[in-house]
């Protein structure tokens, strides 16, 4: 459900992945994508922290560390894909990623689309 949450973030890197597609086109390697978006994020003074590790316990152990792609503003997590199509498992590792970083607003870029707006997957926690 949209609820309006960081609408101007996540507005903003919209925004950038559409600039960032179309000068690029599909079919590109997803860290190509991440590099030029990160590119376009600070072009705009978007603060951005770029695979980041977070932490992921288990009954209080430390079992895993997880990268989101990255993190806009400290509010928004962004994903980047490069698939045929954005399947379930993608909106499952965001919604693990929203969880372990407490964060609620994610962001599915998937650039292996005819057109951005098609790939673009907004989810919330």
């Amino acid at each position: 459900m949209y609820d309006g949450l960081h609408v101007d973030i996540t507005d903003a890197v919209i925004g950038c992945a559409i600039e960032v597609h179309r000068h690029l086109g599909p079919g590109l390697l997803e860290s190509v994508y991440e590099t030029a978006l990160c590119l376009e994020l600070a072009e705009r003074k978007l603060p951005i922290k770029r695979q980041v590790g977070v932490p992921l316990y288990y009954k209080e152990q430390l079992i895993s560390e997880h990268r989101p792609d990255l993190v806009v503003a400290d509010t928004v997590i962004v994903e980047i894909k490069n698939a045929v199509r954005l399947e379930p498992i993608h909106v499952a590792q965001m919604l693990t990623y929203l969880k372990v970083t407490q964060l609620r607003i994610g962001l599915i870029l998937n650039f292996n689309s005819a057109v951005m707006k098609q790939g673009v997957r907004r989810v919330a926690l």
